[in-house]
């Protein structure tokens, strides 16, 4: 589900409009994004982390079921825009390798498999989605659209090295409850703790 399709995902309407103020988590952890690094943004919506990254002198490729948002980034030359259905059970980026792999407000669990193959050497993983509790608080509700308890955690830590994860409940800009992982595919996590 992209920032626009997660709060519909049910048949709904968005409870709130999606917001284009980059991610805190996404914000927090940008300096591990080795400079010049390409950077898949899967399922980007209208491209709050595209404008970003591609303004920090990143080329991004930015992805999604519905490219109509990113009309406005078309001519920067330092983002490739991919009309992509992401659920059809081919990983489209088989022989690609990223600095970074944002995935924000989307939910597919097939791809946590393919996710660390996506990562350069050092590469940095940025994830954050909805779980299991948010249906106290709107959309999504539906379960097979919410991680359960410490998902990420088990999905990722085996293959990279974990940074950052958080589990919970959040009131701005509306109350929802997300997990988030931050983890680096390989030797980064040392030159981390060398800062």
């Amino acid at each position: 589900m992209t920032d626009s399709l997660a709060a519909s995902a049910e048949g709904g309407t968005p409870s709130a409009k999606p917001s284009a103020t980059p991610s805190t988590w996404v914000l927090r952890f940008l300096h591990l994004i080795p400079a010049g690094g390409r950077v898949l943004d899967l399922a980007c919506g209208k491209g709050r982390h595209t404008r970003l990254l591609a303004g920090r002198g990143h080329p991004v490729t930015a992805v999604d079921i519905d490219v109509s948002g990113l009309a406005r980034l078309r001519d920067n030359p330092r983002i490739e825009i991919r009309q992509l259905d992401l659920e059809t059970g081919v990983w489209p980026f088989n022989g690609e390798q990223f600095a970074a792999v944002l995935v924000c407000n989307y939910l597919h669990r097939p791809h946590f498999a393919w996710l660390p193959d996506a990562l350069l050497p050092d590469g940095v993983l940025l994830m954050e989605t909805f779980a299991r509790g948010n249906e106290a608080h709107g959309r999504p509700r539906n379960p097979d659209h919410l991680l359960a308890p410490g998902e990420l955690l088990a999905a990722f830590s085996p293959r990279l090295q974990v940074v950052a994860y958080e589990q919970g409940l959040e009131l701005l800009p509306r109350p929802a409850v997300r997990q988030r992982i931050c983890a680096l595919n390989g030797a980064g996590y040392a030159a981390l703790n060398a800062v």
